[in-house]
């Protein structure tokens, strides 16, 4: 696990764009996971200024997000295809057919699972997914637990979860869906390479507890301590409880 730490939020997450940049001048078929949430909508930014100057093509990608709210899809404002269309699809050359997020609304979630999780195999994996940390440990939406799935499921969002989303149902957490689709654990852990982007103080002690603390389902973003290429870009108030530091903030 290489940990890089950066001054402020907006270089932390311009440093994740440049990698998966980096990654898609390699790769130009790249398989890449997303994520959604406050945190990377600067690293979107990034990419999205970047296609714009004629550094970056999309056309021969292919993404697939974290998760999704069960209930939820294309054409709902709170959903997170509305939202990786508002920050990234709509303003790539990425192709529509290319741009996967599990269907919140299908009338048959088993299905749509099985189905995600097929096409990500089809797709011969994930080359490289950006994650980010929810403050109870979670990635994607899989959240604390006894026991977490390996594939591509449908799960109960805690309270504060459905906190942290209420900005996107007019601050009303309990307008939240109940219930999200995520990859599981597995499915992530099978990406080749991972890029955790975490920013804030808020998310200190989380970051502590799952880069150096045990690895238990209970904070799930530890399990990434057993993957061989994980890098971890932090801002200096994230990386604020981590002793001794994990490396020198970048300017």
């Amino acid at each position: 696990m290489h940990v890089v730490t950066y001054a402020t939020a907006a270089r932390a997450a311009a440093a994740a764009a440049a990698r998966v940049l980096d990654h898609l001048r390699r790769q130009p078929a790249l398989v890449l996971g997303m994520p959604t949430g406050d945190t990377p909508v600067l690293m979107y930014r990034a990419l999205v200024r970047a296609y714009r100057a004629g550094r970056a093509d999309f056309s021969r990608a292919t993404t697939f997000n974290l998760d999704e709210f069960a209930g939820l899809g294309r054409g709902d404002a709170g959903s997170y295809r509305s939202y990786m269309e508002a920050h990234l699809f709509d303003r790539v050359n990425l192709p529509a057919r290319n741009a996967c997020v599990p269907d919140g609304r299908s009338a048959d979630w088993r299905r749509e699972v099985s189905r995600y999780e097929q096409r990500i195999a089809r797709a011969g994996g994930l080359d490289v997914i950006v994650l980010g940390l929810g403050r109870n440990g979670h990635i994607g939406f899989n959240e604390p637990a006894d026991q977490l799935q390996a594939h591509t499921h449908r799960v109960a969002l805690q309270p504060a979860t459905r906190r942290t989303n209420a900005h996107l149902f007019g601050g009303m957490w309990q307008a939240v869906p109940t219930h999200g689709l995520s990859m599981g654990v597995g499915t992530i852990l099978g990406a080749r390479q991972i890029i955790l982007l975490v920013t804030g103080a808020a998310k200190a002690r989380m970051v502590s507890r799952a880069l150096t603390g045990p690895i238990t389902t209970r904070v799930p973003a530890s399990l990434l301590q057993a993957h061989p290429d994980v890098i971890v870009i932090l801002d200096r108030a994230a990386a604020a409880n981590l002793w001794p530091p994990q490396s020198q903030p970048r300017r």
